[in-house]
C-alpha cells in the first residue's frame, strides 16, 4: 500500500494476539506523532476495542474502557483534539485511522484499524498507517461476538482488551 519506507513500527498487543502497524507520516504527520505520543505515554495501556464490526472495522483507544471506569465507553479522549490531516489514502483492510465525531477536527485518542473495504471513509477521515503483521489477529478480534441495543450491535460480548502499544524500530 504505502510507498513510504517506516522507520518505526506500532506493536498492538491484545488479549487476542499482537499486531504490528507501520506509520504513514508523509500523509499524517501530527496524527502519526500524536498516537506515537499517547502510546509512548502507555495512554491505550489497559483500554480495549469497544466497537467491532465484522466486515467493517475494529475500534479502540478510548480510555473509559479501563477496568473499573464507569463513563460510557467511545465518549472519552485524552482531553483535546486534533486536526484532521484528510489525505488519499484508502480505507482498505488493514488501514489504521483515527474515529471521530461529526466534527472533522474532533479526534483525540480513538482509532479504529478497517477489517473489510470502507472507501467510503476515504478523504473524510485521517487514515495514518497500515497493518504489516497481525492479519490473524485483526480477524479474530473483528469476529469476536457482538451485542448492544440500536441496529448496530457492535459492543463486544467477551473484553478485547489492549494490553499495551509500544513503539520500536522498524526491522
Amino acid at each position: 500500500m504505502s510507498k513510504t519506507i517506516p522507520t518505526e513500527h506500532a506493536i498492538i498487543k491484545t488479549s487476542y494476539g499482537e499486531m504490528t502497524l507501520a506509520f504513514w507520516p508523509d500523509v499524517a504527520p501530527k496524527t502519526v506523532q500524536n498516537f506515537k505520543d499517547l502510546a509512548s505515554a502507555k495512554f491505550y495501556d489497559g483500554t480495549a476495542f469497544h466497537r467491532i464490526i465484522k466486515g467493517f472495522m475494529v475500534q479502540g483507544g478510548c480510555p473509559n474502557t479501563r477496568k473499573g471506569q464507569t463513563d460510557a465507553p467511545g465518549t472519552g479522549g485524552p482531553g483535546y483534539k486534533i486536526k484532521a490531516e484528510f489525505n488519499t489514502k484508502s480505507h482498505v483492510r488493514g488501514v489504521i485511522s483515527m474515529a471521530r465525531s461529526s466534527h472533522p477536527d474532533s479526534a483525540g485518542s480513538q482509532f479504529f484499524i478497517c477489517h473489510g473495504d470502507a472507501k467510503f471513509l476515504d478523504r473524510q477521515y485521517t487514515a495514518f498507517g497500515e497493518l504489516v503483521k497481525g492479519d490473524d489477529v485483526l480477524q479474530r478480534i473483528a469476529t469476536v461476538p457482538t451485542q448492544g441495543g440500536g441496529g448496530e450491535k457492535s459492543t463486544p460480548i467477551d473484553r478485547v482488551e489492549i494490553e499495551s502499544i509500544r513503539i520500536v524500530p522498524a526491522a
